[in-house]
């Protein structure tokens, strides 16, 4: 097949590690092209006009400025009827708002934090019934950005409102408050559609973490390599029983199910010391960078990682079959760009 890479690139940094990675390991078997985007539409269906692809490998994560873009960029592919890989624009919105996604989970029966939504336009509230410590987030936000452990774990009134007023201000987004969940943290991978598969559990280790720093995955735990270094902050795959590990999966295959996740994704859990699975976050379109968790999790199941890749796009591939009507457009739609497309080179010529 001929696959394109679809990414966003800001110019001032380069383009992400795990697109050439993702190039490469596709290319032991397909035509691959990187297509790379930043804050135009043009270059990005011209692009798809001149690389003429069967299908797209979408790692694009926002457009311009915005970090919540990468649905209207899944949007514009819908509407160019060219198969692609991962969520669609209205899976993506269900991932970016978790209040929606926890309401999604309630209707499953699905255990998950206590929580409250303060957003800009509405007066500022207490909380409710929400009992201390809360973890305060920005609603739509992703990869911790706008989350330090200090700040969002917050322990009385005057922290709460002063956490809100800053996601408010600083991310210009709802701030989400949640209960804090006391526990082990847990990454579950699941991929598939049909019939979804959990990857084995990772487990990031934050036990080494200071006393005055709470265990939690923020924005330095994620992304300070000289801090995870010093306290020994560690992904690896968990130490489970069986029967615990099943009971991962299955939440995580529920919570994957219920936010209509396509081909791959990843749970974010927190086991109690009681048992208790708790849904944190559900992340269609995760990171596929090869040391990372899900590819990690990937490599203790038996896939390395081009048998991981090839399967998310033999995934998409298949989701365009089980719909006829839509996949015939696509099949047209295809013939229309590269019939456009061998008349502009002809031109050229």
């Amino acid at each position: 097949m001929r696959i394109t890479v679809l990414t966003y690139v800001d110019p001032d940094d380069g383009r992400d590690a795990v697109v050439d990675q993702i190039r490469d390991a596709l290319r032991a078997r397909h035509t691959v092209d990187v297509l790379e985007i930043n804050d135009d539409l043009g270059p990005l269906i011209h692009g798809l006009r001149a690389q003429r692809p069967d299908v797209v490998f979408n790692v694009c994560e926002m457009f311009g400025d915005d970090l919540q873009a990468d649905g209207r960029v899944a949007a514009v592919l819908e509407l160019l009827c060219v198969p692609f890989t991962g969520g669609g624009a209205a899976e993506l919105f269900l991932q970016q708002d978790k209040a929606v996604s926890k309401k999604l989970l309630a209707f499953e029966n699905i255990l998950y934090p206590n929580f409250a939504v303060f957003t800009p336009d509405a007066d500022i509230e207490t909380g409710g019934n929400l009992r201390m410590p809360l973890f305060v987030k920005p609603m739509r936000g992703d990869a911790s950005i706008g989350i330090s452990g200090g700040d969002a774990l917050i322990r009385d009134s005057h922290a709460l409102m002063k956490q809100v007023l800053y996601i408010h201000d600083e991310c210009k987004d709802a701030a989400l408050a949640e209960e804090y969940i006391e526990g082990r943290e847990l990454y579950v991978g699941v991929i598939g559609n049909r019939e979804p598969e959990a990857l084995p559990p990772i487990e990031l280790d934050l036990s080494g973490l200071p006393d005055h720093m709470p265990p939690v995955a923020d924005n330095a735990v994620k992304f300070d390599e000289a801090l995870g270094k010093r306290y020994g902050i560690e992904a690896r795959v968990a130490e489970l029983p069986d029967e615990l590990r099943a009971r991962l999966q299955k939440v995580a295959v529920q919570a994957y199910r219920a936010l209509r996740v396509r081909d791959y994704g990843r749970v974010d859990l927190r086991l109690t010391e009681a048992g208790e699975i708790y849904v944190l976050e559900v992340n269609a379109n995760c990171y596929l960078e090869k040391s990372e968790e899900f590819a990690m999790a990937a490599a203790a199941a038996g896939y390395d990682y081009e048998t991981m890749l090839e399967k998310i796009v033999q995934l998409a591939v298949e989701r365009q079959d089980v719909q006829p009507e839509r996949s015939r457009r696509a099949r047209r739609r295809a013939e229309q760009v590269r019939s456009e497309a061998a008349r502009g080179a002809s031109a050229g010529a």
